[in-house]
């Protein structure tokens, strides 16, 4: 894809289901304070992780060509299961027009070429662990890690109504992790973009003795080094963020201003009329 001088400074595009997107938006906003960044949270359709392929799918075509709309460089998908799902068929649907990351790639790239792991735990929600497809990706990498994948479904939406850092969530966390199939892991990715919200709490039950990956960090960093390698990481003038959401919420424009200080001003827009 041809680049021209003013590529750098189109904004970047990231979507999900609802706030844990933020996370990943957060810590590219963070990392690359310069970066214009149009974020659109399905709201109208969380969780996507218990809906069918098809209609994730359905949602996230909409989603990209409206995040297209404004000529995003990148468009980062800040979802697991739109990841494993739709990433394909976006990418294609596309085309040259953008850039697409998923945050799935990353982080199996990240934790295949840490050297001492041995038995790999992934949590998730229903559409991610249905795909297997953190097995498959680390297992075509590294054949000799081994990895158990636990669906988790009932931590999202749980997170997304802001029951976290309490009793309730401290007892379905530990219900889930002391699961025999997570036995004897020696580290764990967390499988969704809403879980580094409950990462204090898995580093609770956990004590120090298994490895966290979340995804946030991960994927921020891999976008800077997608957008270094092709010449578009924004040097120029700061531009501000715009948010939309396809069904406005208090719970999210309340998590919006935690991750992004001062007044967020989040948008309604709804692409299913």
């Amino acid at each position: 894809m041809a680049k021209k001088k003013s590529d750098a400074s189109r904004p970047l595009g990231i979507f999900d289901s609802g706030i844990g997107g933020l996370t990943v938006a957060s810590a590219i906003n963070k990392l690359m304070p310069k970066e214009h960044i149009v974020y659109f949270g399905d709201t109208a359709h969380l969780p996507y992780g218990d809906k069918s392929p098809e209609s994730i799918q359905k949602w996230a075509i909409a989603i990209s060509d409206f995040l297209m709309t404004y000529n995003c460089k990148v468009i980062v998908i800040a979802c697991n299961s739109i990841s494993s799902v739709a990433y394909d068929l976006i990418k294609a649907h596309v085309g040259n027009k953008s850039i697409i990351i998923n945050v799935i790639d990353p982080v199996v790239d990240f934790v295949c070429d840490q050297p001492k792991l041995k038995s790999v735990g992934v949590i998730g929600t229903k559409a991610t662990i249905k795909t297997d497809i953190y097995a498959k990706k680390i297992k075509s990498k590294n054949k000799k890690l081994e990895v158990a994948s636990l669906a988790t479904p009932l931590l999202a939406p749980m997170i997304e109504e802001g029951f976290f850092n309490n009793k309730i969530s401290k007892t379905i966390i530990n219900d889930y992790l002391s699961r025999p199939k997570l036995k004897g892991v020696d580290s764990l990715i967390l499988g969704c973009t809403h879980y580094p919200l409950i990462k204090p709490e898995i580093e609770q039950y956990y004590k120090g003795k298994v490895t966290l990956f979340d995804t946030a960090g991960i994927v921020a960093n891999h976008t800077k080094e997608v957008l270094n390698a092709n010449a578009l990481l924004n040097n120029g003038k700061k531009t501000k963020h715009h948010f939309f959401v396809s069904d406005y919420t208090a719970a999210f424009a309340e998590s919006t201003k935690l991750f992004f200080k001062g007044k967020v001003k989040l948008e309604h827009k709804n692409l299913w009329k």
